[in-house]
């Protein structure tokens, strides 16, 4: 039990087939007490009934900094503290550098980078009043190759934004107890790829791959769980990569 009485908030956590509603269900089974937030039309509420009496789930939008704020306060009023957040929300658009438009570039970075940074205010008061938490930013493996397989070039842009973000704060933070650090996931198979690649298209890419396939999401869930449990405490600043070895340097 690496979450035991720990109480965790996980950012785009509703979707049952992606890497925020995997997570929620390890943590869930290690002990923490998990609040979903996402999307209404997500319905949070229902994807925390299925992990159990004992979760959340809170209508939130993140590029929003007041729906945030009450987010944060709405779990803080039910559980008294927040001891991790997993800053997952995140959408991708597969288009090239020249059809990029600006409502493209605003609506892809407020989602991952604004997000995550407003979420993360959101909940940095109560983990100082604690003098202790983690934070874990989702980023991905197109912020360090320079593109992903489905991600446009300002996709790339955001996750990368993520990461300095993330080492920004973990600097700022890191007197004061809380650790925040960031992951990047290589190619999972969630929803976020369903129609998009056949399969002989996953196949060649898998033989790419070190260890000779696409990620699951609960290769994630694991990253997620091992950021915000003990085994972690001197961890921060690091960027974990989760990609099945895509990405050797």
């Amino acid at each position: 039990m690496l979450l035991k009485d720990k109480v965790v908030v996980i950012t785009g956590g509703a979707g049952l087939n992606g890497l925020g509603f995997a997570t929620a269900r390890l943590m869930a089974s290690h002990g923490a007490r998990v609040a979903v937030l996402d999307l209404e039309r997500a319905d949070p509420a229902a994807a925390a009934a299925q992990l159990g009496p004992d979760h959340l789930g809170i209508v939130a939008d993140v590029t929003d900094k007041d729906s945030c704020e009450a987010a944060a306060a709405a779990v803080l009023k039910a559980f008294g503290r927040i001891d991790a957040l997993v800053n997952n929300a995140g959408i991708t658009q597969p288009v090239k550098t020249l059809q990029i438009s600006g409502a493209d570039y605003d609506r892809i970075l407020d989602v991952s980078l604004r997000g995550t940074l407003y979420m993360s205010q959101a909940v940095l008061p109560a983990m100082q009043q604690q003098t202790s938490g983690s934070i874990i930013c989702i980023s991905s493996v197109s912020a360090q190759r320079g593109g992903g397989i489905l991600g446009g070039p300002h996709y790339s842009a955001a996750k990368a934004g993520v990461l300095g973000l993330a080492r920004a704060m973990a600097r700022e933070f890191g007197p004061k107890g809380i650790r925040i650090n960031s992951i990047t996931p290589g190619l999972i198979g969630t929803d976020i790829i369903k129609g998009k690649l056949t399969e002989e298209k996953k196949a060649e890419i898998a033989e790419t791959i070190p260890l000779t396939r696409l990620g699951r999401a609960e290769d994630i869930a694991g990253a997620c769980v091992f950021l915000s449990s003990d085994l972690s405490l001197y961890c921060t600043g690091i960027t974990l990569d989760v990609n099945g070895g895509m990405l050797i340097h």
